[in-house]
């Protein structure tokens, strides 16, 4: 007898909240219900008195945030009659989007900027089928070659988070984070590249405000690397430069919905260097065995810096989303001696306990 397991994942699972055609086929991998880790060792070791906690958003079937919008956006590109998913990516969206095509029978375009992609997110893309595409220029270039190109052309679906349905996906990980919690936290931190994610997750509190699954708002808050900050500098970035690969942007496509978000919620826009965050991986992966992407790391480490200002407050509950898996983008151990950290003895039962 053949048992018929439900499929599940966001378009399923929120669908009445979505915006979708009621006959739409679903189109998912499981995506969504990652986890919200409280991070009790991590606060005591950096003297915090807060409730921190990480929605891990790299237990996403590709290892991040992307899923949950493209699961939604490739449901409804199936049902408009869509042959051919189209995307500029640093990394991440390339990689969702090519395996949400392969789950829906669908070709995929994406355009990615030399040089500039960690070499995980390249393997997925590749592993996954898509026709790739490297320009000779930056995410920017790219994300106004792919509007000029789908504006043209009824048989693509852009994909990047310009479309709506992106960020209809990407809210429910507010309805998550309420659900578990019982109510919205005080702050929510996010990384800031393209500016979708976060006006995705206020939208998304907003709406869970409405359906009761939560009777207060958070505050939002964006951190961008101090290499890539539009936000900071009032103006778009022309050469953004930051380790993180996810967020070097300097032309944020979802500009005004993000200062939006902030401003809707008294949040604010922060950056930290390219330093400040490598130390807050380091922080979070060995105190509490998370091991994030770059981009991610912005957040924790933003969360240090506005509560050593202040204005983050004692006792608070907050969320950080940790936007990708550290698997994504492993060329960040170059940043650490990591050979010091391994040592080379022959095997022998003495030299290796001498090493406990």
């Amino acid at each position: 007898m053949r048992i018929e397991i439900p499929q599940d994942g966001v378009v399923i699972r929120w669908r009445e909240y979505l915006g979708l055609p009621p006959q739409a086929k679903a189109i998912g991998l499981g995506e969504g219900n990652t986890p919200l880790i409280h991070l009790e060792q991590f606060c005591q070791k950096h003297e915090l008195d807060l409730e921190l906690y990480v929605k891990f958003e790299g237990l996403n079937p590709t290892g991040s945030f992307k899923d949950r919008g493209m699961a939604v956006a490739v449901t409804e590109a199936l049902h408009n009659g869509a042959k051919t998913l189209l995307c500029a990516s640093t990394g991440n969206t390339s990689a969702a989007a090519a395996a949400y095509a392969a789950r829906a029978g669908l070709a995929c375009v994406v355009l990615i900027p030399e040089g500039k992609i960690a070499s995980g997110k390249l393997a997925q893309a590749i592993m996954y089928g898509a026709t790739i595409i490297q320009i000779k220029g930056n995410f920017d270039q790219g994300m106004q070659l792919v509007k000029e190109i789908s504006s043209e052309r009824d048989d693509i679906a852009l994909v990047n988070s310009v479309n709506p349905m992106r960020l209809e996906g990407q809210k429910t990980a507010s309805f998550e984070i309420t659900t578990s919690l019982g109510r919205a936290p005080e702050y929510h931190v996010l990384p800031v590249g393209n500016a979708g994610n976060i006006s995705a997750y206020w939208k998304g509190y907003v709406q869970a405000k409405q359906i009761g699954l939560s009777d207060s708002l958070p505050r939002m808050v964006g951190y961008q690397a101090s290499g890539a900050a539009p936000f900071i500098h009032g103006a778009i970035v022309e050469s953004p430069e930051t380790i993180a690969t996810a967020i070097r942007i300097g032309n944020p496509q979802s500009w005004q919905l993000a200062k939006d978000a902030v401003s809707q919620s008294n949040g604010w826009f922060g950056s930290q260097t390219d330093q400040e965050l490598i130390a807050a991986l380091k922080y979070l992966s060995e105190s509490e065995g998370i091991f994030c992407e770059p981009a991610s790391a912005i957040s924790i480490a933003g969360v240090i810096e506005s509560y050593k200002r202040g204005v983050i407050k004692k006792g608070a509950t907050v969320v950080c989303t940790l936007t990708g898996n550290g698997l994504k983008d492993t060329a960040i151990i170059d940043q650490y001696d990591y050979k010091n950290r391994i040592a080379v003895v022959e095997p022998e039962y003495h030299q290796i306990v001498s090493r406990f």
